[in-house]
């Protein structure tokens, strides 16, 4: 099994990504562990209002039972939408370096930087499948 997914790209490609790698490490580290936090809170919280609203029988101390469990799943579904919000800090931390070192190329003509960020701005998507591009075309550029 292979851990590292650029493995099978050309070297001066995995150094890009490995750059990219260290300034969205910060934002994923936290969003994993928001998101590792938001999934067990949501579901014990769900399950046991679910339980506790439609099987288990009334009693008077039962609302306070049922608050803790809804203030449970609120923080759940915060650290959820926290972790939301840090992929997409990441994603545009990654998408900006992208843009900049496109546009600091020295071998790639502005017609071709101006190609590539374009495409990047419509499809952020597709954005490192265009940078891999863009690397492969700056390297058959700067060979010639």
């Amino acid at each position: 099994m292979n851990l590292n997914p650029f493995a099978d790209l050309p070297a001066f490609v995995q150094k890009e990504m490995e750059k990219i790698n260290e300034k969205i490490a910060p934002f994923m580290k936290k969003a994993s562990k928001f998101a590792l936090f938001s999934f067990p809170l949501i579901v014990l919280s769900i399950m046991n209002l679910a339980i506790l609203i439609f099987a288990a029988p009334y009693e008077e101390n039962m609302l306070i039972t049922i608050i803790i469990y809804a203030i449970m799943g609120a923080v759940g579904m915060a650290l959820s939408k926290e972790s939301k919000i840090r992929r997409k800090e990441a994603e545009k931390v990654s998408i900006d370096y992208i843009i900049n070192r496109i546009k600091q190329s020295e071998f790639a003509t502005e017609q071709m930087k101006q190609k590539y960020i374009s495409l990047i701005k419509e499809k952020p998507i597709t954005a490192m499948q265009r940078f891999t591009e863009f690397l492969q075309d700056e390297r058959r550029r700067s060979l010639y």
